[in-house]
């Protein structure tokens, strides 16, 4: 498949959310401008339009200064090199998270199961009252109860 301009542009697009493919994509549709007869229209028309695509995907990069993709490529390299790297801060950040989350909720998970077992434990002894296992468990009265009755089938 030959490689144009819109070819580029389309490269760009389908690049997605993630601002590596998207940094991979400007410099793919850069090696096209520079190798097209018309370079420097064709540099104007899709550098403008590449900065009004990037406002689209709330990319947080100053770009006034840029007016050519093929002579401020280093300029955009390092607008686009500060996204990744907030990117993947931010991904780091949230796996942090939902890792630290799920932590709380086995352990949650495993504290509960600990707590049912010394209830069972304290049930066969046939001597306390739900009252009184449910004091020492820190469960409540209904949970004593449900075990309780699992216990008996």
């Amino acid at each position: 498949m030959r490689q144009t301009p819109l070819s580029g542009v389309f490269g760009v697009e389908n690049a997605g959310h993630s601002w590596e493919s998207l940094q991979q994509a400007v410099d793919r549709v850069v090696a096209i401008i520079q190798s097209d007869p018309n370079k420097d229209r064709t540099d104007r028309i899709i550098t403008r339009w590449l900065k009004r695509h990037l406002q689209r995907l709330g990319a947080e990069v100053h770009l006034d200064q840029l007016n050519s993709l093929v002579e401020d490529r280093d300029m955009l390299a390092d607008n686009l090199e500060n996204l990744v790297k907030k990117e993947r801060l931010e991904g780091r950040q949230e796996g942090r998270q939902e890792g630290h989350q799920k932590g709380r909720q086995e352990g949650d998970w495993r504290a509960l199961e600990e707590k049912r077992k010394t209830v069972r434990h304290l049930l066969s002894f046939g001597v306390l009252s739900n009252d009184q296992i449910a004091a020492a468990t820190g469960l409540s009265v209904d949970e004593i109860v449900k075990l309780r009755i699992e216990d008996k089938h």
